[in-house]
Parts: structure tokens; C-alpha cells; sequence
């Protein structure tokens, strides 16, 4: 375990999520108790410096990041014991079948500890990105990437939900103006009446299916209007017929 630590708690600088808070962080009570009291302290102002708020829990991942309106979380082994692997692997066999979004980031500052990961790797036949391992050098190292894969992950989701609401939109601008198209084909009908027939009755179905009386009690229609619209969806030799205009 390091005593020291090379660096402040600074922002991670690449991603930004919001202006009101990034997120909520929730840490395992065991793995709290296992760790220095500075790596603590260090990841409790790395939080803070982004945005994050710190739950303490008992979960069964080590860390789960509420980032973005997603959840991603993670292992964090801050120490790589080459006789003692078997338990990391079980533990990240239960957790890849538990949560959708899991990264596993493992402390390796040596070499004799990077190469022992290595071969433990293809010894536990792990699938290459089921789940993601993230090696790092060392205990800030691994806390930083964590924060940046969760503010990443959390940016891309919101994007995902911008480009499903803009796509939302331009879906129902475009079926409201083929409602448009439909209603103004029918004599005398403008646009500020198809746009008062959806407002106060709804789809072309419903306004099909309305009587003269309930088109005149909900919009501001004239009588002659609703009685063209009534015919129009009911009388097939009113529909067929040419119209002069």
C-alpha cells in the first residue's frame, strides 16, 4: 500500500456531465475498512472535486456509479496477490452475471505482479471485454480512471437520450404535419382547424369517428365546417366525388 500520495485531488479535465453534480458514488463498507486511511481520504476529495456524492454501502461490487442515468460498476484491487487470484476471478465471474456495466481495475506496480496477472488472465479463461479489465501502476491512477470511465459512460448516455428526444421530436413534427396534410385536403379545412382538431379531439381515428355535435362542443369550428368533416369521413360518394373549391 502506498503512504504517500504524488498528486492532488484535481478534476478529471476529458468528460463533464453537468453543472449541478455529476453523480452519486457508492463505496463498499468492506472495501473502505480494508484500505489506508489515505487512499480514502484521497478518493473522498476526488469526489468532491467532481462533482460526485459519497455513499458508503454495503454492496457487492467495490464501487457503483450512478453517472448520466446509468449505473456502472466496479472492482477495485489495490492489491495483487500472485499466490491468491482464484478469489478474484470467483468474484468477478458472480459480479459479470449481476451487473450489465462492470470494469475490474487492477493495481499492478510490478512486473513480477503484471506478469502474474497476465497469465492468470488466459488461466481463468476470461472473455476479452466480459468483463473490461483496466491495469494501472498505481492507487490514484486506478481511482482516476474509474471517475473518467463513469463520467464517460454517463456522457454517452445522456447523448444517447438527447438523440432519441430529438428523434422523438422530429418524428412528431413530421406525423403532425402529415395530420395536416390530411385534414386540409378536405374542403374548406385549414391549418389553424386541423391544428384545432388535434389539440381538442386528437388523431385522424378519433376525429373520424366524431360526431357534428361533439366537433362543434370541443373546437371553435362553424357548423358548416363540422358538417363537411362528418360527411367527409362517413359518406363514400361525398369522399369520391370531385369538389370544386
Amino acid at each position: 500500500m502506498a503512504s504517500s500520495w504524488s498528486r492532488s485531488a484535481s478534476p478529471a479535465r476529458d468528460v463533464a456531465i453537468s453543472s449541478t453534480g455529476s453523480g452519486v458514488c457508492m463505496m463498499r463498507n468492506g472495501w473502505r475498512d480494508e484500505q489506508h486511511p489515505s487512499l480514502i481520504n484521497f478518493i473522498t476529495s476526488f469526489l468532491r472535486a467532481n462533482s460526485f456524492r459519497l455513499n458508503f454501502v454495503p454492496i457487492a461490487p467495490d464501487f457503483i456509479f450512478n453517472c448520466g442515468g446509468m449505473s456502472i460498476a466496479f472492482v477495485f484491487v489495490t492489491n495483487w496477490d500472485c499466490n491468491s487470484v482464484c478469489a478474484i476471478y470467483d468474484r468477478v465471474q458472480k459480479l459479470k452475471n449481476q451487473f450489465a456495466h462492470l470494469y475490474i481495475v487492477v493495481t499492478l506496480p510490478t512486473k513480477e505482479q503484471n506478469d502474474s496477472f497476465v497469465c492468470s488472465y488466459f488461466k481463468y479463461r476470461m472473455v476479452l471485454g466480459r468483463p473490461i479489465f483496466v491495469p494501472v501502476q498505481n492507487l490514484e491512477m486506478g481511482f482516476e480512471k474509474i471517475v473518467k470511465i463513469a463520467l464517460a459512460r454517463g456522457v454517452c448516455k445522456q447523448r444517447d437520450a438527447i438523440s432519441k428526444l430529438k428523434f422523438e421530436r422530429q418524428r412528431a413534427v413530421e406525423g403532425m404535419d402529415a395530420f395536416r396534410q390530411v385534414l386540409t385536403s378536405i374542403p374548406s379545412i385549414d391549418n389553424h382547424d386541423a391544428n384545432a382538431l388535434n389539440q381538442a379531439i386528437g388523431s385522424i381515428e378519433a376525429i373520424s369517428r366524431a360526431t357534428k355535435d361533439q366537433i362543434l362542443e370541443k373546437t371553435d369550428l362553424s357548423a358548416e365546417k363540422a358538417e363537411i368533416i362528418t360527411r367527409f369521413f362517413r359518406d363514400p360518394k361525398y369522399y369520391l366525388s370531385p369538389k370544386i373549391i
